[in-house]
């Protein structure tokens, strides 16, 4: 399948697409992620420019100030955050679907680590494709959390409620785990007197 009827097939028949890629190999997994996310960095961007031209002003003085070209220095910031935003996002699929494996393997998926990695790529169609969209992003994140359920249900060969399971574990343990870290955290940092807190 070419990479359009890839992204139609998940947004219109998940379950069907997600069996036809199978027997898809790493490769062809990250082709077809990479592109997306390309595409999502592309407008990512191009909405930030949009949002942030009130600042523009500011920031032409502050490089006019340093002898710096402004055309120069916004076009390289431009293109070293797109850079690394493709590099976080491919690194962040790694360890995601290291983490959500675990999960799965915990609920009894046993077909290996790559297929849990292919549900994750493959579900991230819709987030890729309209998160940048700013007010309506959120629903490209419900589809694809959607999306990682089916994918690791037909790609882990497990039954419905095992593989919405382990993607729920792995989401609410995550979340969990970083409001944890936080909150010791704070309080680290109150109880080193660093941060002051009024008395009353």
């Amino acid at each position: 399948m070419d990479f359009i009827e890839l992204v139609k097939g998940f947004l219109l028949s998940p379950v069907e697409t997600f069996q036809k890629v199978r027997k898809a190999d790493l490769g062809d997994t990250l082709k077809y992620f990479l592109i997306l996310v390309v595409i999502n960095t592309v407008l990512s961007v191009i909405i930030s420019l949009v949002a942030l031209s009130s600042m523009w002003a500011a920031y032409s003085s502050i490089f006019e100030g340093l002898g710096i070209a402004i055309p120069a220095a916004a076009g390289f910031g431009i293109i070293i955050f797109a850079i690394l935003m493709i590099f976080v996002t491919l690194l962040v699929l790694f360890i995601g679907a290291a983490w959500l494996h675990l999960w799965v393997y915990i609920l009894g998926g046993r077909k290996g680590y790559m297929e849990t990695l292919k549900a994750l790529a493959y579900g991230d169609t819709p987030f890729l494709l309209i998160g940048w969209i700013p007010l309506i992003g959120f629903i490209g994140a419900i589809w694809s959390f959607v999306l990682y359920i089916l994918g690791v249900q037909e790609l882990q060969a497990m039954s419905t409620g095992r593989a919405a399971g382990a993607v729920i574990l792995a989401v609410v343990v995550f979340f969990l785990i970083v409001i944890l870290l936080a909150a010791a955290l704070f309080y680290a940092v109150v109880s080193s007197g660093v941060m002051p807190v009024n008395t009353f």
